[in-house]
């Protein structure tokens, strides 16, 4: 059976006042498209291209489920997430291709 990679996460800009969530099949393509400014909108207006948080999927059908769940929490509950993974609240894209291999079977 194929093995489908598909990914939910939050970015967040240099003073944590604004978060993003979105879903993509290919985390690292996305996080380098945030960080050079190629999508437009909210994301480029605010300065938002730090990864703070990230889940895996197989099927796309879950992950859009979870990212509009995770839209409609508060601020306070997204914040208690990212710690979950994250309590520094560093750039998760650093060493990211590395931690995806040895994640899923790519």
């Amino acid at each position: 059976m194929k093995e489908y990679n598909f990914w939910v996460y939050i970015l967040f800009n240099d003073r944590a006042k604004a978060t993003y969530i979105g879903v993509t099949n290919n985390l690292e393509r996305r996080i380098i498209e945030h960080k050079m400014g190629l999508v437009p909108g909210y994301t480029k207006q605010h300065n938002i291209d730090k990864l703070a948080y990230f889940e895996h999927y197989q099927y796309i059908h879950d992950a859009i489920a979870r990212e509009k769940a995770l839209k409609k929490w508060n601020r306070a509950w997204k914040y208690r997430l990212i710690e979950t993974m994250n309590p520094e609240w560093n750039d998760l894209a650093v060493g990211l291709t590395e931690y995806i291999k040895n994640m899923v079977k790519i």
